[in-house]
């Protein structure tokens, strides 16, 4: 089994961070460097203003003249990045710093060799977590990171791909068995904006 922790809207995230009044108002972010800054990540607000990615801050002024522009905050980026690494690190040993604001983890399979109760050597699989521990170990490290100021959140499933597909539609943890039956009835304009995050 595979968990993907995603903390959407990563970049806008570590730039608001510890700024809790910039909630409840419009924030969207840009990337400075570029030639013609343009919006690249915005909160709902912005968005329920009018707001959408790939407009210029003012053209994002004109929709809203409360909108807050910041730009990209790299050393919190990397900051937030090191405390969700953390963590993930409590579930398992097998971590991917996947992308920015996202990693795999592989749970690992300890068990008892049934014949003289001594631990399995490799290859010799039957896993230790159930699935409910494993859903329980994960929402404990989405509520850390939410203690932290970071929202998140993870996808379990049987291979990394389901669980970053998961992972993008849990609210804040979604567990997939059978990934053929939770891949099925997704409609492809799902596949695709996820692909886009």
């Amino acid at each position: 089994m595979f968990a993907t922790i995603y903390l959407p809207n990563f970049y806008l995230q570590a730039a608001m961070r510890h700024q809790p009044g910039l909630c409840a108002k419009p924030v969207a972010l840009i990337e400075e460097q570029e030639k013609k800054p343009v919006i690249v990540q915005l909160n709902d607000t912005a968005e329920k203003a009018g707001i959408y990615k790939g407009m210029t801050p003012s053209q994002a002024l004109a929709r809203s003249l409360q909108v807050v522009i910041k730009v990209r905050a790299r050393t919190q980026e990397k900051s937030i990045q090191e405390i969700l690494l953390h963590y993930a690190f409590s579930l398992s040993p097998f971590v991917e710093a996947t992308a920015p604001g996202i990693c795999t983890v592989q749970f690992t399979t300890w068990h008892r060799h049934p014949a003289d109760n001594r631990l399995a050597r490799h290859g010799e699989s039957v896993s230790w977590r159930t699935g409910s521990q494993s859903h329980d170990n994960v929402l404990r490290v989405i509520e850390q990171l939410a203690e932290c100021e970071i929202s998140a959140q993870a996808g379990i499933a049987p291979t990394p791909d389901t669980s970053f597909l998961a992972a993008h539609l849990a609210k804040p943890v979604l567990q997939i068995e059978n990934a053929k039956e939770f891949l099925a009835p997704l409609p492809i304009e799902t596949l695709a904006m996820i692909g886009a995050t």
